[in-house]
């Protein structure tokens, strides 16, 4: 059976985030930001996803599970998620708002400090 590919991906909201880390058993929250902020804290489960981690990411996702894509504020996650989706992944989604709207919905993190 034909699959539809997404041209590009959608942006959701940390709120449609979350939902789907918890429903989808194969989503994967990637965050972009630098090695120091994402050190600091980021959204719990995250994969850091740089220049260097790109290969460990193609080994461990598959191009059908669902990808949310963060960053500071929401604006550079959407050049990485279409990035993504031109590489054939095709359940791809920016999040809205990036860390900062995920801080502010009061969601899950990790952080390297008390």
């Amino acid at each position: 059976s034909a699959r539809i590919m997404m041209e590009t991906f959608t942006e959701i909201s940390p709120q449609q985030a979350w939902q789907l880390l918890q429903t989808e058993e194969n989503a994967v929250l990637v965050d972009i930001r630098d090695n120091i902020r994402f050190t600091y804290s980021h959204p719990q489960g995250a994969f850091h996803l740089t220049n260097q981690s790109y290969g460990q990411f193609l080994d461990e996702v598959d191009y059908e599970d669902p990808i949310i894509v963060s960053c500071y504020h929401g604006n550079s996650s959407r050049n990485t998620a279409q990035f993504l989706v031109e590489q054939g992944f095709e359940q791809v989604y920016s999040l809205a708002g990036g860390f900062d709207g995920w801080m502010r919905a009061e969601l899950p993190i990790e952080t390297a400090y008390p």
